[in-house]
């Protein structure tokens, strides 16, 4: 019998935080801490025992005080994608509204398969003082409480009912946080009592311990299946995903297209996959695309999905592709590689990638389908730099842009999320280096971009620390979540926010209006309940949160000031307003299915109905 494990006494609190200190990871042949530090809001559900706990690990496990807790889970967001999944943070909240401000940002972070870990307060397993500050009590059901909430946001789920379940609970979070196929938020709710009680917990349990993504090489039956069916192809095309940078696929997705000639196109997820000037970059696709993706699209006979869940505003509501099209999903997931009938290769992209190119060995695109789409895009990138000209019109995000990727160093970070600017900026920005470009369409939230352009700062000051992280956000969401700008002055990690003023939600009264709809409480000036038109003053705000700002008037002036704010020392904001009509990119887009009304006391809602259902005949209806 060998001899039984050495133990030492520590609350569960303790435990946990000292078993997250010693998880390493092997990045590029050096190892760092798999867990950065986390993101903190003191209550009283945390603040004793985890808080305790915590500040004994201050100098290996740095805690980040968050503004808002939904801001916090955006921002772990954030880190963990421009870590490429291979690092995370945690988040912790209090018992109550606390915790409940994180299920926005477990939502964003689980659409998205990003990791990030959440230890948040929960009511006493006792239960002996109930009902306490902010429990939520379910007379017929006394264990269910605010925390349930998140089993339907977290890709692992657990409260911790007694000080010995961490043994389990940590390593299976710690993996599904890992696993390429399951990726997502996970979940620990913590009793209050719960976190402080004790256990002798093995010591071997705290040794350190180094972890590797893992890389699952897909069926040789799989591969031989798909490599058959690309080999028959005459008009093949490969869709790049998020999941190729997360893999570390660029350099065989780019050996793939180069030895076979098959011309690639990006989701919004897969922007910067390619340089924007690599012959074989076709555009980015779908909904927000290009009309040179979307071009060949709607003509491959054979799709390589590589990396990518083929979300609706990639496929069109699928209607990008023809209709006897033939797909094949590459992907470390089974659900994704599986969708609408798809020839599946489940396995790591960049091992698949590899695996496909021998399989391929001989096969080489047509030559005329090559250059028939080189030459839509070329006439892509005709389109895109006259749609930026500075002087194009009224001042348009387009124009801002375009302005921005003029002068932004090729390894500067650009962010943004919900509203118009996501469709304009994967339309318009030419990708200068590859992995520098966060759009976050997954869950197309607001809020996010702030709050995620801080998250990134601090995960691109350990990688690329002279390099900048550039956020473009609209008037609507920075007033919603904007405290981030605080949180980046007092943590020194610097931001250049592009606040573009259009008035309100913008994108989706045009949204309004293309269906038939009158304006109605998208813009400001069209709010009935808005009784006075008071403009915001982004400049004093930003001021008053220790940001440098500046208003400017146009898109020359934004370019004069966004050479100020490279040089300044600290977050820089700078606002303009933008037409809320006039100077949106007109071209590249897909159909988009969207609910509308079958019956209409205004003509014009049932002829915009009529005409949006006259294009569902291309819709493919998942073979």
């Amino acid at each position: 019998m060998g001899k039984p494990d050495q133990t030492v006494t520590l609350t569960t609190a303790q435990a946990i935080i000292r078993y997250l200190a010693n998880q390493f990871i092997e990045i590029d042949g050096v190892e760092t801490r798999i867990c950065g530090g986390g993101f903190g809001i003191f209550g009283h559900g945390n603040v004793t025992c985890l808080g305790e706990a915590l500040y004994d690990h201050r100098d290996v496990l740095p805690l980040y005080r968050g503004q808002n807790e939904q801001g916090m889970g955006f921002a772990a967001a954030a880190y963990a994608k421009t870590y490429l999944r291979r690092r995370f943070m945690f988040c912790t909240a209090s018992a109550g509204p606390g915790t409940a401000n994180l299920v926005t940002a477990s939502a964003l972070a689980h659409a998205n398969r990003l990791p990030m870990l959440m230890l948040c307060g929960d009511a006493f397993l006792t239960r002996l003082p109930d009902p306490v500050l902010q429990q939520l009590e379910h007379f017929g059901n006394p264990a269910l409480g605010l925390n349930d909430a998140f089993k339907a946001v977290s890709r692992y789920w657990d409260r911790i009912t007694h000080p010995a379940q961490i043994i389990q609970s940590l390593p299976a979070a710690l993996a599904t946080m890992l696993d390429p196929a399951d990726c997502g938020p996970a979940f620990i709710g913590l009793p209050q009592d719960v976190q402080g009680w004790t256990y002798d917990y093995p010591v071997s349990l705290f040794e350190r311990r180094v972890h590797h993504i893992r890389r699952q090489r897909a069926d040789v039956d799989e591969v031989a299946a798909a490599a058959t069916l690309l080999s028959s192809a005459k008009r093949p095309m490969i869709i790049a995903g998020g999941g190729v940078q997360y893999s570390g696929a660029v350099a065989e997705l780019t050996s793939l297209a180069e030895s076979t000639g098959i011309p690639v196109v990006e989701t919004i997820a897969g922007r910067a996959n390619m340089l924007n000037d690599h012959p074989l970059n076709i555009g980015p696709l779908g909904v927000t695309g290009s009309n040179s993706a979307n071009a060949i699209a709607e003509q491959a006979d054979v799709i390589l999905a590589v990396g990518t869940r083929l979300q609706d505003f990639t496929t069109g509501s699928w209607t990008a592709f023809a209709m006897d099209a033939k797909i094949i999903g590459l992907n470390a997931a089974r659900h994704d590689a599986a969708k609408h009938m798809s020839t599946t290769v489940v396995g790591d992209a960049k091992l698949g990638l590899d695996d496909l190119s021998r399989a391929l060995d001989t096969y080489k695109t047509p030559s005329d389908w090559m250059k028939e789409a080189q030459a839509e895009r070329e006439k892509w990138n005709a389109y895109v730099a006259e749609n930026t000209r500075i002087g194009n019109g009224p001042a348009s995000y387009a124009q801002a842009i375009g302005a921005v990727n003029a002068a932004c160093d090729r390894r500067d970070r650009v962010v943004a999320a919900a509203g118009g600017l996501p469709a304009e900026i994967t339309a318009n920005w030419r990708t200068l280096d590859i992995g520098t470009v966060d759009v976050e369409f997954g869950f197309s939230c607001m809020g996010y971009e702030i709050a995620g352009g801080w998250g990134a700062r601090i995960a691109q000051s350990e990688i690329e620390p002279g390099k900048d992280t550039i956020v473009f956000t609209g008037d609507g969401s920075y007033l919603l979540m904007n405290s981030d700008i605080y949180s980046s002055v007092l943590t020194d990690k610097k931001l250049i926010v592009l606040v573009l003023d259009n008035g309100g939600f913008a994108v989706i009264n045009k949204l309004q209006n293309n269906t038939g709809n009158e304006s109605f409480n998208n813009l400001i000036s069209d709010t009935p309940t808005a009784t006075t038109q008071v403009g915001v003053d982004f400049e004093a705000h930003a001021r008053s949160m220790g940001a440098l700002a500046e208003t400017v008037r146009s898109p020359d002036e934004l370019l004069a000031a966004f050479e100020r704010a490279k040089a300044a020392d600290r977050t820089y904001v700078i606002a303009m307003k933008v037409d809320a009509y006039e100077g949106w990119t007109q071209e590249g887009h897909t159909w988009w299915e969207v609910g509308t009304p079958h019956v209409s006391e205004h003509a014009s809602v049932t002829a915009a109905h009529k005409d949006t259902e006259s294009a569902r005949v291309r819709q493919r209806k998942g073979v």
